[in-house]
């Protein structure tokens, strides 16, 4: 069973994008998307997903949507493997790609690998409620207080270009988790 179910990279993004978000609905195209994949790919891997029972399928009009299926046994032990193989930084990295955030980076201590009790983040993009809530689970399973600062694109970057602690920000040590800063 667990060769089937890590027998391709795809596969391995796939379960952590719907993991991540049980919650979520997507479609082929969408998945492909964010996860910058093959559509054809993308939809013979959830096949093979959806026959193992690890994720479900809904026909809506003329679109099947996929999630992931709390219902089987293996849900709990998947979403943690998936959370200790990718880290925080994948973790936080899989949310922002889940909730159309065009850019993201964690700077400060945690990446300058200092010990620190919590993470410093810049976000650029919308911020939803689905990606708040992802914040605060990957908080409660990380152990680590997350700061997010939001900043619509076009206020990115003017303040880029201005602002004096988003340059200092930017010239130190940082993580790139989407998009480029």
């Amino acid at each position: 069973m667990l060769k089937s179910l890590f027998s391709s990279s795809i596969r391995a993004d796939l379960l952590a994008l719907l993991l991540n978000s049980p919650d979520e609905k997507f479609y082929v195209r969408e998945i492909a998307k964010l996860l910058r994949k093959n559509p054809s790919g993308v939809k013979r891997e959830l096949d093979k997903l959806e026959e193992m029972g690890i994720v479900t399928s809904e026909k809506v009009a003329n679109l099947k949507y996929f999630q992931a299926n709390p219902e089987t046994p293996l849900f709990s032990e998947l979403k943690n493997l998936i959370a200790k193989s990718l880290g925080l930084p994948g973790a936080l990295k899989n949310l922002m790609k889940s909730n159309e955030v065009r850019a993201a980076f964690i700077y400060g201590p945690y990446a300058d690998e200092e010990e620190s009790p919590s993470v410093d983040m810049i976000v650029v993009g919308p911020s939803s409620l689905s990606l708040l809530v992802g914040l605060q689970d990957i908080e409660r399973k990380f152990g680590k207080k997350i700061n997010c600062t939001f900043f619509e694109e076009s206020d990115y970057k003017a303040k880029k270009k201005k602002d004096a602690s988003v340059k200092r920000i930017l010239s130190g040590k940082r993580i790139t988790l989407l998009g480029r800063v």
